[in-house]
């Protein structure tokens, strides 16, 4: 509802500042100050003050009086509050507001029509996923989500880097050393047991005498050649460990959860011709030098001082290169590609998409987005050296400690046989996870997070458990109705308390937040409108009894009002990938 009363809201500004032979290029309708008890305001006031020649209060008053608002289903009133021309909504906008929130996807934008693909985490195959690494995967699965919501087509991709130096490092090291060289592996799985290679390998390269290591970089040269020269054999043996320590990875990665519709190997351009194709055309631009022995790309003409090497001097391709050749795959395939980067990406991405343009694409249908890092306190994580904490084990420490704080924090009555042993791990489950993601999705993605558990797991307002209370409070609620024999009605005329009416002006603000998220690929604004909503259910439930109404019909249309909170809650958790809970 909210989206439509802007519309009329925009419709209704623009025709008054015709009428009056003003400009209409900027409504400036926007969410007004605190202060200005309306629910949208337009301070169109402040750019028209100099160019009609007075103040912008007075301005203000004449776009209000030329405001006619016949025709208008959601307006209901309009007024002005200094340079504010401030807009109210009609008993209609509360009526289709709780009648569509008692739709189950209530949230959810129409189709769009159009395909999205969307491509995240795609860390290295070479071990475990640690903290470091969660950032992306759990803000990539949140942009994925956003963008499903507000009415995409959307698949979810992982690009594999199985051509890189470090699979060969991996390769070599696996074939090289014995397992009872190397210490016990920390779980039972195979990217824990193959990582040992991997680390094993760094540190015989790093400190083995200088003629041992040129013997084995000649090996690892080798199956960087073999896997560039499209041989069969060494496809299989770097398959040996790539699929298995990705079989691990998605173990871990499906328990935030981050789920992916295809695995795409950065080998496949290389086998197929792509990434030769690529290179035969780069050449050909007037953008390609051959200098210090290989050819790059001169971006000096789209502001890039750093030149961007797209074959080496040996005729092998770089990931950048091939990375190439797949967003052209993705171009021909999607309406649109996203990418989300981790920020020491940026200069590699702005080379990406300028060697893009130069090809011939439409670098329109590409948007890249770019996090910050994860770090704990004592300093960053490195999966090479074997240093930080694996996503396992954060998982692990993060249900155990919601379960401690559930089991504290169970009420006396529902201890008494209510919850069972399955429910308690049900719930520590939810909330445990839903602490983690909530506690990296809620901030601004640009912004780096040093992890600490005490906020990870705090079960205070600035938390997944506060926000999926709510759910679990509705659900409370409409049991005991239930049991009491009331029936949710959408007779908003009962509902006429200023907690009833700012739950409803919140319920109708979900749709816009999803289309803002989706828009500017930030997640993050969703978890604060779920935290705010919380905010604010919490104190209707406060003030604003369903049980003990004052008649049948303020206490039906109140579980209406229930019913159309837990779907907005449990959907706006659901876009940050968090459960929510029926109990806790």
């Amino acid at each position: 509802m909210f989206r439509a009363f802007r519309t009329e809201v925009e419709d209704a500004v623009e025709a008054a500042l015709e009428s009056l032979d003003l400009p209409a290029d900027d409504l400036g309708v926007e969410e007004p100050p605190e202060d200005v008890p309306a629910t949208l305001a337009s301070s169109v006031a402040f750019r028209l003050a100099g160019e009609v020649g007075a103040a912008p209060p007075s301005v203000a008053a004449d776009v209000a009086d030329a405001i006619d608002l016949d025709g208008y289903e959601y307006v209901a009133g309009v007024d002005t509050q200094g340079p504010y021309v401030n807009f109210y909504v009609s008993d209609a906008y509360y009526a289709d507001t709780l009648a569509a929130g008692r739709e189950e996807r209530y949230g959810e934008l129409p189709s769009t029509g159009k395909s999205v693909v969307v491509e995240h985490t795609s860390a290295n195959p070479t071990g475990p996923v640690h903290v470091g690494r969660a950032r992306n995967p759990i803000f990539g699965d949140a942009v994925a989500r956003v963008l499903d919501y507000a009415g995409n087509d959307v698949e979810r991709h992982y690009y594999v880097n199985d051509a890189g130096r470090q699979v060969a490092v991996f390769t070599w090291a696996y074939e090289t050393f014995d397992d009872s060289d190397l210490p016990e592996p920390e779980r039972d799985r195979a990217d824990y047991d193959l990582v040992r290679y991997y680390r094993k390998g760094n540190e015989f390269l790093e400190n083995e005498d200088e003629d041992v290591v040129e013997e084995a970089e000649a090996e690892i040269a080798e199956i960087m050649r073999g896997l560039e020269a499209g041989d069969e054999d060494t496809y299989e043996r770097v398959a040996v460990v790539v699929d298995q320590v990705l079989g691990g990875m998605r173990a871990s990665l499906e328990r935030l959860p981050a789920e992916f519709d295809r695995f795409v190997k950065e080998t496949q351009f290389i086998r197929n011709g792509d990434a030769d194709d690529v290179v035969e055309r780069l050449k050909d631009t007037e953008h390609a030098v051959y200098e210090e022995d290989a050819w790059q790309l001169d971006l000096s003409a789209f502001d890039l001082e750093k030149n961007l090497v797209f074959l080496r001097s040996d005729d092998t391709t770089l990931y950048t290169t091939r990375d190439l050749a797949h967003h052209e795959w993705k171009f021909e395939n999607y309406d649109e590609a996203v990418t989300v980067l981790g920020e020491d990406h940026k200069l590699q991405a702005e080379q990406l998409e300028a060697a893009l343009e130069i090809l011939g694409n439409d670098t329109e249908k590409l948007r890249q987005t770019f996090y910050s890092w994860v770090n704990l306190p004592e300093g960053g994580m490195s999966t090479r050296e074997g240093t930080g904490v694996d996503l396992d084990d954060l998982l692990d420490e993060s249900i155990q400690r919601a379960r401690e704080e559930v089991e504290e924090r169970l009420d006396s009555r529902i201890r008494n046989d209510e919850l069972s042993e399955d429910d308690i791990e049900r719930i520590a489950r939810q909330v445990g996870i839903g602490a983690v993601r909530y506690d990296i999705v809620s901030k601004q993605p640009t912004k780096g997070i040093t992890f600490e558990w005490e906020r990870a797991l705090d079960f205070e307002a600035q938390s997944a458990p506060y926000v999926q209370y709510v759910h679990a409070r509705c659900r409370g609620i409409e049991s005991e109705a239930a049991g009491a024999g009331i029936e949710a009605s959408t007779d908003v005329s009962v509902l006429d308390t200023d907690a009833e009416r700012a739950l409803l002006r919140d319920i109708a603000r979900f749709p816009a937040v999803i289309e803002a998220a989706a828009d500017d690929l930030e997640p993050h604004v969703v978890a604060t409108f779920a935290r705010e909503f919380a905010e604010t259910f919490n104190t209707f439930y406060r003030e604003c009894s369903v049980l003990n109404a004052d008649d049948d019909d303020v206490a039906a249309a109140r579980l209406g009002l229930v019913e159309a909170s837990r779907h907005t809650v449990a959907n706006a958790l659901d876009v940050l990938g968090i459960e929510a809970p029926d109990s806790m």
